[in-house]
């Protein structure tokens, strides 16, 4: 099969990722959404102990079309495998990443595949000796992903794999954009200032949030200390969790100047991310918000919210906007994905499940039924979804990725910026809170 490489991460370097370009070319064929029958040649068909086994899968991806999907892959795998029988269960992401994987981590029958979003989470669970080194078991895929094993890497060992990897950016209403008399998409903040305006006026919310989960707040600090920091600055940061450099108590300034212009709906502080009609996610698929910040998962939750879950021919999509000022690369870019970790505990099995994950059919079913960029390169080419196609261009362009500062900074300074700008839009607390509160918890180790 032709192969078409697109945007590939390179190596994390202090926490963030570096974008290489490569070549690309042409690829033609048909693609299965369905990985039920897939094999690749990297993957065993026969299991490492040949005994009975089961495995225990948590994942995050709890709507359609990725519950199915993954429900799909384990049967897949357990075709290939006749020993192997695999348990997955699906959990609300805020779940898994406060409570359940903790908890299970901390007691002495986790479960064997377990959703692992990389950097300093992923650090600190290594260094507590929960996870299986796959550096060797799994080289032929760690190979093949190339760069975008980075995220997932500690001290040159690999301790998980992702499935996904994209950039952030803005997902809107077309139509709303349109009905507001807004032609284009807002390059720079005073663009998007000009646009809220412009939704307000036709009796829409701008923005969507939900600021309940915290993360999905802090993600606006986030790309504003993108904005205003170096990307030097930036990645070291990730290795000694200072923030002395004024930029990082800038950006509490710019997000603050930003609440000024009551971007969000009413009552964004008791709104959930993506958990039903209600939710942030819901608010833009039913056209009671234009506009959302998000990763490259949105289309598939906005779809799984909508009345004949499908994703929107509404749905577009439009990268952060550069500020007046800031030091940071404008072409820079907040990102990630999502991956999994085999811990301690797992037999054998569960690295070949990881591996299967990775394989180029079932990453190419990923990206057919838009659940989000593919991270085997190769598999980027079956993206049906325009708007992850739109992604995958800007994606190729982007000169630096940072990797989500609660996941690049470990859990408990993670922990604490998620609190702590989340209680700046609750009116308590200043710029300068923040970067206080990130401080203390660096210090606590």
């Amino acid at each position: 099969m032709n192969r078409l490489n697109v945007a590939r991460l390179a190596a994390a370097v202090a926490g963030g990722l570096a974008v290489t370009v490569l070549a690309a070319c042409s690829s033609s064929g048909t693609t299965s959404s369905s990985p039920s029958k897939s094999s690749s040649a990297s993957v065993s068909t026969s299991s490492a102990s040949g005994q009975r086994v089961k495995l225990v899968w948590w994942h995050d991806g709890d709507t359609e079309p990725l519950k199915s999907y993954w429900a799909g892959v384990a049967k897949g795998f357990e075709a290939i495998h006749p020993n192997v029988t695999i348990e997955v269960d699906a959990f609300r992401s805020e779940d898994l990443q406060n409570t359940r994987i903790p908890n299970a981590l901390r007691g002495s029958n986790p479960p064997d595949l377990f959703q692992q979003w990389g950097g300093g989470r992923e650090a600190d669970q290594a260094a507590a000796g929960k996870l299986l080194d796959i550096t060797t078991r799994a080289a032929g895929t760690i190979a093949s992903l190339g760069g975008a094993v980075g995220g997932w890497t500690v001290g040159g060992k690999v301790y998980g794999l992702p499935w996904d990897m994209a950039i952030e950016g803005f997902w809107y209403n077309k139509a709303l954009f349109a009905q507001a008399g807004i032609t284009g998409t807002p390059a720079t903040f005073t663009d998007l200032e000009t646009d809220i305006a412009k939704l307000r006026a036709i009796g829409v919310a701008p923005i969507s949030l939900g600021a309940k989960d915290q993360w999905p707040a802090a993600h606006y600090w986030f790309n504003f200390a993108l904005r205003d920091c170096t990307t030097a600055i930036m990645q070291q940061a990730a290795v000694d969790k200072t923030f002395t450099d004024p930029c990082f108590a800038q950006a509490g300034t710019d997000l603050q100047a930003f609440l000024k212009t009551n971007p969000f709906q009413s009552g964004f502080l008791g709104t959930t991310a993506q958990q039903g009609a209600s939710s942030s996610a819901g608010l833009l698929a039913t056209g009671k918000a234009a506009m959302e910040l998000m990763g490259a998962w949105e289309p598939s939750a906005v779809g799984g919210l909508t009345a004949d879950k499908k994703i929107p021919s509404f749905l577009a999509w439009f990268p952060f906007p550069t500020t007046t000022g800031g030091k940071g690369d404008p072409t820079s870019a907040m990102g990630g994905g999502g991956g999994f970790s085999c811990s301690y505990t797992a037999p054998p099995e569960c690295v070949e499940l990881l591996q299967y994950i990775d394989s180029e059919k079932v990453q190419e079913g990923l990206a057919a039924i838009g659940a989000g960029i593919p991270a085997l390169p190769s598999a980027a080419s079956a993206l049906t979804d325009p708007n992850l196609k739109a992604v995958a261009a800007a994606q190729a362009n982007v000169k630096y990725v940072q990797l989500w500062l609660d996941v690049a900074y470990g859990s408990n300074v993670g922990g604490a910026l998620n609190q702590s700008v989340t209680n700046l839009m609750a009116g308590q607390g200043d710029a300068g809170s923040i970067v206080t509160a990130i401080t203390q918890a660096a210090a606590q180790g």
